[in-house]
């Protein structure tokens, strides 16, 4: 069996650290901030997406983008938190599974997260942004990672917390379990799955089942 793992929302807090990083970009160039919630709905999808969806245009995105890496590249240990039972979904599924991440996250910042926490070495692979041409949705992300771990699809199971999991799981024909977040509405969680867990571990123990 193989379970992969989104980051934001599924294992990881670090809303604060994303908002903070936002909002450090706008005070840089001197533009309008967009407000937390306005953020917060986008936070899932590749950071270009995320400006150019909140109204930034052209290379100024991309340019917003080194910005926020460089002053998120310092403040994401200090202010990422484990979500609650995250550290036990990730040693519950580790004794009965191999395991990947997949996520919209830089990769590299992203294994720091995780090391920082002491749980990379859980996981065989990590698929970041900068790894793939087509993030989720597309299923690209966790394609890969299935190529990399050589392991049949029907074994595998997508743990998110944004229909972008949900429909790149689908499309890439693995299955999926959904976790609340603040990222997603439920109804629209529903859309997508039928199996909707209150956290990681929840969905761990259901998938073992």
């Amino acid at each position: 069996m193989t379970i992969l793992f989104d980051l934001d929302g599924t294992l990881i807090d670090s809303t604060e650290a994303i908002l903070e990083s936002f909002h450090n970009s706008y005070d840089v160039f001197k533009m309008i901030h967009p407000s937390d919630e306005e953020i917060k709905l986008l936070i899932g999808h590749p950071l270009d997406v995320m400006y150019a969806s909140l109204g930034v245009e052209g290379q100024k995105v991309w340019e917003m983008v080194n910005t926020y890496k460089q002053h998120y590249r310092k403040i994401s240990t200090q202010k990422t938190e484990l979500l609650p039972f995250a550290k036990e979904a990730v040693e519950l599924a580790s004794k009965n599974a191999r395991l990947g991440i997949v996520t919209t996250k830089t990769g590299r910042y992203s294994k720091i997260l995780m090391e920082h926490f002491e749980l990379m070495h859980h996981f065989e692979i990590l698929i970041g942004r900068e790894d793939v041409q087509n993030p989720k949705p597309h299923p690209e992300p966790i394609n890969k990672a299935i190529e990399f771990l050589k392991v049949k699809k029907e074994d595998c199971w997508m743990i998110g917390d944004t229909r972008m999991d949900l429909i790149a799981a689908q499309s890439a024909g693995i299955k999926s379990v959904a976790v609340v977040s603040e990222y997603e509405p439920l109804e629209e969680l529903k859309k997508y799955t039928d199996i909707i867990k209150t956290n990681a571990f929840e969905a761990v123990q259901t998938i073992l089942k």
